[in-house]
């Protein structure tokens, strides 16, 4: 059953992915087996999916950020998309949209140049219909999770 330590655990969590069992027990005042089995099953019932570290893209070569909207022509070509869209390691989502187009994508690579290699593999996928590619010039803000 999911109550407000479970939530606490969770907040702090988020905050320091890294913080210790016996770290979190001080704050939440239990245990540190306590704290640890808690953990377990918040993972075992995926409520935690996974535990991540968030990389400096320039340090990688990673500077440019693209979005492309992209039609397919039937639904029977999603099940080829998706494993393409698996395979390529610069294509970091994609979303299943309502409005003009059905997918959205979102592409970090080194440069124009890597970018155009990306965008033409994927132009070049039996069934797309039509694409639109927009690169970013700015990051306001990016979030990858969303916070309790």
């Amino acid at each position: 059953m999911f109550d407000s330590i479970d939530m606490n655990i969770l907040k702090l969590l988020q905050k320091d992915a890294r913080m210790s069992a016996s770290d979190i027990s001080r704050k939440v005042d239990l245990s540190i087996s306590a704290v640890g089995e808690r953990i377990r099953k918040l993972e075992k019932a995926d409520i935690i999916k996974q535990y991540t570290t968030t990389l400096d893209s320039a340090f990688f070569e990673k500077e440019l950020t693209a979005f492309m909207l992209i039609s397919i022509e039937s639904p029977n070509v999603s099940p080829r998309f998706y494993d393409f869209i698996e395979q390529e390691k610069e294509i970091l989502s994609c979303f299943y949209i309502a409005g003009d187009y059905d997918y959205i994508i979102k592409i970090v690579t080194k440069n124009t140049s890597t970018l155009a290699e990306v965008l033409d593999r994927i132009k070049s996928l039996e069934g797309i219909i039509k694409t639109n590619t927009m690169v970013v010039l700015d990051t306001k803000k990016e979030q990858n999770t969303f916070y309790i």
